[in-house]
């Protein structure tokens, strides 16, 4: 065992509650959300950043010592990779996400340049009983979820915000929907579901005028995935429908076709049921009409609005409405006809707390 100054504490390790000064082991368990120190062997100009747990952005420099989760990555427009076998003192491991996830990189984006490489030095430890030297690997969780935890929503509608693809324009539909329920004068809690550990969005919800906010990570989850993301949507809008808000915001990250359990969550009868209003977003007509598309036939399930760059202008909008047969609303452009539509479902689902959103601004 022995003490070691951490430098960067990455915002994935923020169930841990990390001090500056830890003890390290050499033991390390190759799970997720095990938590490990590591070393910075060299520097980037590009995706060079890391989150801290409170959400400020810190750059990532050589010889850095950086906390972080072991984890596993598969993203579209950024690295993929894995939780190795084995893993000791002395090897490689790389930052796959700004969130501090990592493991080892298997798939690069040309955009973003070989990922950071860290030299390993061991697990942080944690004393789980007080006042004696009994040590374990720290880890952000507290084991396996419930394979179908009950979904208690007493009645609050929830809005899911979901896209086709990474960077569809699902966090700028989802802060300007609660930004302009906020202004109308409901009350909007938020929630993202799926997944690799990055608070950003969140604190993006809570910035734009979310009461309450959580995330997967805050239930122990590095990265979502088919086997656990319907049991943490249902943990999620549990939570924060106990706390009675007027519509809970849910957004799932990645894409219908992604990796991180999209899919399972759409699948799950009870969870679908319980969506009022879809909104989703796409990059292009095309990846409109394809989402629409997989959402009526293998879900049946039918999209309130599309949003997101497709919907950047007027031929783009047009178009969509016109073959795919659903309402377009930019959330940039159009953000007051974006929450206009998703108010009309909220008030039909609950009326008495959704007129005060579908309302006009004082």
């Amino acid at each position: 065992m022995k003490t070691m100054l951490l430098d960067k504490i990455s915002s994935v390790t923020r169930n841990a509650q990390l001090k500056r000064e830890v003890r390290i082991g050499a033991e390390i368990p190759c799970e997720e959300g095990v938590v490990i120190a590591a070393r910075v062997l060299n520097d980037k100009s590009t995706y060079n950043q890391i989150e801290l747990p409170n959400g400020r952005m810190a750059q990532v420099k050589r010889g850095d010592v950086v906390a972080g989760c072991l984890g596993h990555r598969n993203a579209l427009f950024g690295y993929s990779g894995r939780i190795p076998a084995a893993l000791a003192p002395g090897d490689t491991i790389h930052l796959l996400n700004l969130g501090g996830v990592m493991g080892i990189c298997d798939g690069v984006h040309p955009d973003l340049g070989a990922p950071f490489e860290c030299g390993v030095l061991g697990s942080v430890l944690t004393f789980p009983v007080l006042g004696e030297r009994i040590t374990r690997p720290a880890r952000i969780g507290n084991g396996p979820l419930p394979d179908t935890p009950a979904l208690d929503l007493g009645g609050i509608p929830v809005v899911a915000v979901l896209g086709s693809c990474m960077n569809a324009g699902k966090p700028a539909a989802a802060c300007a929907l609660v930004r302009e329920l906020a202004h109308r004068g409901a009350t909007i809690d938020g929630a993202k579901a799926t997944g690799v550990s990055l608070r950003r969005d969140i604190l993006a919800l809570e910035d734009a005028g979310a009461r309450t906010t959580t995330i997967f990570t805050d239930l122990g989850i590095v990265s979502t995935s088919a086997s656990n993301a319907a049991a943490v949507t249902r943990m999620l809008l549990t939570r924060l429908a106990a706390e009675r808000p007027d519509a809970i915001l849910l957004e799932l990250g990645d894409g219908l076709l992604g990796a991180y359990g999209v899919d399972a969550i759409l699948g799950d009868a009870e969870l679908s049921a319980s969506f009022t209003a879809i909104v989703f977003a796409a990059n292009d007509p095309v990846a409109a009409w394809g989402g629409v598309e997989l959402l009526r036939r293998d879900f049946r399930l039918e999209p309130t609005v599309v949003t997101g760059p497709a919907t950047d202008n007027k031929a783009g909008s047009e178009l969509i409405e016109r073959r795919v047969g659903v309402p377009a609303a930019n959330a940039r452009t159009s953000p007051e006809r974006l929450t206009d539509l998703v108010a009309e479902a909220l008030t039909a689902a609950r009326p008495k707390a959704a007129l005060a959103a579908a309302g006009a601004r004082e």
